[in-house]
């Protein structure tokens, strides 16, 4: 059984970020993809470390992607054929295809965001057999009610974007439109349920769809279509809806989502640093 973990970093260049959160900023706040950028660029050298380690740890090789040939490749060739999405949503698109490329020489994977500290040395397989399905968080409990939805209380990231977007798409696709909102933070997966899920296939026809989503209001309100974008995770729950493969939801130990409460249980095995305060993630980290 060959197994890997790995993760990437590309420091998206400033004039190529989107601000995407502009509509609900408070006066003299970051954006959130400027405090990205620049709290990874800070944390570069502890984030690969801590990875490393924890590989070390269980007997599995890490592997590092960053801004590289192929990802300039992958770059260039979505955004010629879809001028319309950003760089932020090429980053994310590529992760997807790395599972894939390393799905030919590994059997069984492990995606890290780089955001994402491990603070454990219990072993991500022996925890979570892959042979059973996708282990995967979801964040369907933050689905706001569509009544409750205003044009600043949501983004095209937020949880209730992605639900919506994915409802739409299944139904233009004629299936139910229950869907679960993927993070794809962590990915535990192996080469089965990569090739059940066919991510990639007609994915032209994928992104054509969410184009034209965008502006038909047949089904739902314009408040609710206006944050339909173009997200790895909207898609990935619809392949999973569509393909109908198994999944396993990773619990809040190992899939922690490190957000507006600033603690860190001592239980957490993977801290997903969504706010990045990595100054209490190291703190925790080193205790």
């Amino acid at each position: 059984m060959e197994r890997i973990i790995y993760s990437f970093y590309i420091d998206i260049p400033e004039k190529e970020l989107d601000f995407f959160d502009k509509n609900i900023l408070k006066k003299d706040q970051t954006p959130t993809n400027l405090n990205t950028k620049l709290r990874l660029k800070e944390n570069y050298t502890k984030l690969i470390a801590c990875k490393n380690w924890y590989a070390d740890q269980i007997g599995v090789p890490f592997k590092m992607f960053e801004y590289d040939t192929n990802f300039v490749l992958f770059q260039k060739n979505l955004q010629e054929k879809y001028p319309f999405i950003t760089t932020y949503n090429v980053v994310n698109f590529y992760k997807i295809y790395l599972l894939y490329e390393l799905s030919k020489q590994y059997d069984e994977i492990l995606y890290l965001d780089f955001d994402v500290v491990p603070l454990t040395t219990e072993n991500f397989f022996d925890k979570w057999k892959l042979d059973k399905g996708i282990a995967i968080l979801h964040n369907t409990h933050k689905v706001r009610a569509m009544e409750s939805i205003t044009e600043s209380s949501q983004t095209i990231r937020s949880p209730t974007s992605k639900y919506y977007n994915a409802q739409a798409m299944l139904l233009e696709k004629n299936l139910s439109p229950n869907n679960n909102v993927i993070n794809t933070g962590i990915i535990g997966i192996n080469k089965d349920h990569l090739n059940r899920l066919n991510y990639f296939k007609n994915f032209d026809n994928e992104i054509t769809m969410m184009n034209n989503l965008r502006t038909n209001y047949d089904i739902f309100p314009k408040k609710i279509v206006d944050f339909f974008g173009f997200d790895n995770e909207t898609l990935f729950s619809v392949k999973i809806n569509e393909n109908n493969v198994p999944v396993q939801w990773l619990d809040n130990q190992w899939h922690y989502f490190f957000d507006k409460e600033l603690f860190i249980p001592k239980e957490t095995k993977f801290v997903h640093t969504i706010n990045k305060r990595f100054d209490i993630v190291w703190r925790t980290y080193n205790a």
